[in-house]
């Protein structure tokens, strides 16, 4: 934003949205004119031969291994693969945000377009965002080239998502949802996706978590992880994933999990010095937003503390140090003592 004008940039990718999207992916990459095809898929992902199957003669490299945070090193590998099979001209991704960031990355460094077809809430298929991770430092970069081109949603693939992950998920993109919403350089559009994706979210979670074979409930949670994931496209990131990159990057923990257990902890925070989210929130959650948000977190039945992840408690102070040192936008101005003691909360 530029003395009070603000600027919102439309990035152009093609959605298939619908049980059954994925019978669609090989037309998709035909659509492309792709030949050689490499395809990422997590190692939990069941439908993974059902679409290797349908690529074809067209799958040249298969990858299994994809890991959170990106770590430069797994993209090495890949890249070694793929210039054994003479390169690729297109990357097929299946599964959650681990995946689609490995086509990310091996994107920025080929320029071939990207299929995305996400298995959880996440959100960063639908964003420019790469984050990647080396020798324990989690490093983002924004570029409209790392958006995937096509993705394919279809809530049938969410349907063998453990109900933990369910969870975590899509509280991951709420957060994304919840900072486009403080974003004071936010835009009419990003604050309109961002009021829409929370009350989806907030809305349809707990009928997925009620019924999570509910396909009409998960495909309107899916829906609204599209929106949210939009928000995070063109907003700015602020406190919440700062904390969740640094501490991520720093002791290599999940991510869905990590957003979860912080989301309400930075919520209570930030929305002191934020009145138009506070009010849109409290408006969608029929009370107080962090009060709701809390005891979504408090149905996780994994860890639910930086403690029960592992974060030593005298680390704290350093990465409140870190983030301190080179913040975020934020509604609420930061020191290290108010950001140690939300870590301390959530420790």
């Amino acid at each position: 934003m530029t003395d009070g004008v603000k600027v919102h940039t439309s990035i152009a990718t093609r959605v298939l949205l619908g049980p059954g999207a994925r019978h669609q992916l090989a037309d998709e990459v035909e659509r492309l004119g792709a030949t050689v095809v490499l395809f990422v898929a997590g190692p939990h992902q069941t439908e993974a031969d059902e679409l290797a199957e349908a690529l074809g003669e067209r799958l040249a490299v298969r990858f299994g291994r994809p890991l959170v945070h990106t770590p430069v090193a797994v993209t090495d590998e890949v890249m070694d693969l793929v210039a054994a099979a003479g390169g690729v001209d297109a990357v097929v991704t299946l599964g959650g945000g681990s995946a689609v960031g490995l086509g990310k990355a091996v994107s920025a460094r080929t320029g071939i377009p990207q299929i995305a077809i996400p298995t959880t809430y996440a959100g960063s298929e639908v964003t420019p965002v790469l984050g990647e991770t080396a020798d324990g430092v989690k490093r983002t970069r924004k570029d409209l080239a790392f958006q995937p081109g096509t993705v394919v949603y279809d809530p049938e693939l969410t349907l063998t998502m453990p109900v933990g992950l369910t969870l975590t998920s899509a509280l991951n993109a709420l957060a994304h949802a919840v900072e486009g919403l403080w974003d004071t350089e936010a835009s009419p559009v990003t604050l309109a996706y961002a009021t829409e994706a929370a009350d989806g979210i907030l809305t349809s979670l707990p009928q997925v978590l009620a019924r999570p074979d509910d396909v009409a409930a998960r495909g309107e949670l899916q829906g609204a992880a599209w929106l949210a994931g939009s928000v995070l496209a063109t907003a700015r990131m602020g406190l919440h994933h700062q904390l969740a990159h640094v501490l991520g990057g720093a002791y290599d923990l999940p991510h869905a999990e990590l957003h979860a257990m912080l989301l309400a902890h930075v919520m209570r925070f930030n929305l002191l010095a934020a009145p138009r989210a506070q009010g849109r929130l409290a408006r969608i959650a029929g009370g107080d937003p962090v009060a709701a948000v809390s005891r979504l977190a408090r149905r996780f039945e994994g860890p639910k503390t930086l403690r029960e992840l592992g974060v030593p408690a005298d680390g704290l102070r350093s990465i409140a140090e870190r983030v301190v040192a080179d913040p975020y936008p934020n509604p609420r101005a930061l020191d290290v003592e108010s950001v140690h003691e939300i870590l301390a909360q959530a420790w």
